[in-house]
Parts: structure tokens; sequence; C-alpha cells
């Protein structure tokens, strides 16, 4: 009986709690001045009219930095878990997988090269619209487990994903030096030539950037959803 009452006072307490952030939420006419500096910063400096992606790319450079390196100790950390052991036996005929079916075949077949072409799209034109790196190797992880739940038998160079991930983190370090050694700051895009704004290309190094993202971000992922089909 104690414990009942306790639990009704903390959700009573939470509701109290909720209702009045609830209340004295006030929407805003206008940008917070540093918000504001940043949507006039980017499109004049960076000459790109996507905000956010020079906010992450630019302004934010060792954030992003940072957040590359978790997600490859976390892709590094899975390989390691989830490596299997040698002489393990095989599961039980209850849990093997079964056939996916053919309407899931079929819809791989027509929705994966769409996956693919749709990530393409997304990091190739961070700089101009929504998208950018992260959300489109996000998406072509995406079409990576569409494959692998169709067909369970593909096996994945698990080995080429992680050269090819480390190669664009390398690559994606040295561009942030050049930009140390050649612009403003550490990934700083303004050392090669901004072009003109909502051009395709330009905002400087930041499209190049992005696309290292997008398949460092699309190698890690697809190699973390390996490991765990394996």
């Amino acid at each position: 009986m104690m414990q009942r009452v306790l639990s009704v006072i903390v959700i009573g307490l939470l509701a109290v709690v909720f209702t009045r952030i609830v209340g004295a939420y006030v929407q805003l006419d206008a940008l917070r001045p540093l918000a504001a500096s940043y949507v006039t910063l980017s499109p004049e400096s960076l000459t790109t009219p996507n905000v956010i992606t020079g906010i992450l790319i630019t302004y934010r450079g060792l954030d992003t930095l940072g957040e590359v390196a978790v997600l490859f100790m976390v892709a590094a950390s899975l390989g390691l878990l989830l490596k299997p052991l040698e002489g393990q036996p095989k599961p039980p005929k209850a849990f093997q997988r079964s056939d996916p079916g053919e309407i899931v075949h079929s819809g791989k077949q027509v929705m994966f090269p769409m996956i693919l072409t749709f990530g393409a799209y997304v990091i190739v034109n961070g700089h101009l619209s929504a998208g950018g790196g992260f959300q489109g190797g996000a998406i072509v992880a995406a079409g990576v487990m569409l494959l692998l739940i169709a067909t369970p038998e593909t096996r994945l160079n698990t080995t080429l994903l992680s050269i090819v991930e480390s190669t664009a983190g390398i690559l994606f370090v040295l561009l942030g030096i050049l930009g140390i050694v050649l612009a403003g700051g550490f990934l700083d895009p303004r050392f090669l030539p901004a072009g003109e704004l909502g051009g395709f290309i330009s905002a400087g190094a930041i499209p190049l950037i992005s696309a290292l993202l997008g398949i460092k971000v699309g190698a890690e992922l697809s190699v973390v959803i390996d490991k765990f089909r394996t």
C-alpha cells in the first residue's frame, strides 16, 4: 500500500514539474543573437545556404571529429564483442534463419538501388539542402541492412569496408589540418574556392568533407549491421 502511495506522489510531482515547464514555454518571435549570427555567417562566409551543415562541419568541426571517433570506437568494440568463437556450435533449427520470401526479395531489387542513390544525393547536396554526410551515410547503411535481410547469405567484405572507413577518416583529419594551415582553423573550408551561393560546386571544401563523412559513416554502420547479423 505504501509503495502505491509513493508512486502516486512521485507521478503527481512529475506532472506538476512538466505542467510548469509547458506553461512557461513561450514561442520566440525572433532568433537569439547567437543563432542569428550563424544564420548570417553561413551564407556570407561559407557560401552555404544550409546553416546546419555549416555549423556541424566548420564551426563545430572538433565536435564532429569527436562524434566520428565515437562511432569508430563503437564499430570496433562490436567487432570484438560479437566475433564468433572458434568451435561455437550452430544454433538449433528453431533459431536458424528462414527464407525472407518473394515479397522481400522483390522489394530489395527495387528499393536497394533507389536507397543507395538517395543516400548519395543526400551526401553530395548536404551543403545546399537538408542532409549531409551523417544522414546520407545512415541511408546507405539502411540499404545495406535491406540487402542483408532479403539475402541473408550475402557476405560483406568487412576488411575492405574497414580500409575504406579508415582512409576516409584519415583524409577527413588531413582536410581539417589544411584548414588550419591555409585558412582560419580546423576544418575551415575556405582554403578552396567558395563559389557562388546555391551552386552545386560551392561552399569551399564542405562538399568534400561531407562526402568523406558519408563514406565513413556508411562503412562503419554497415560493419555494425553485419556484426549484429552474424
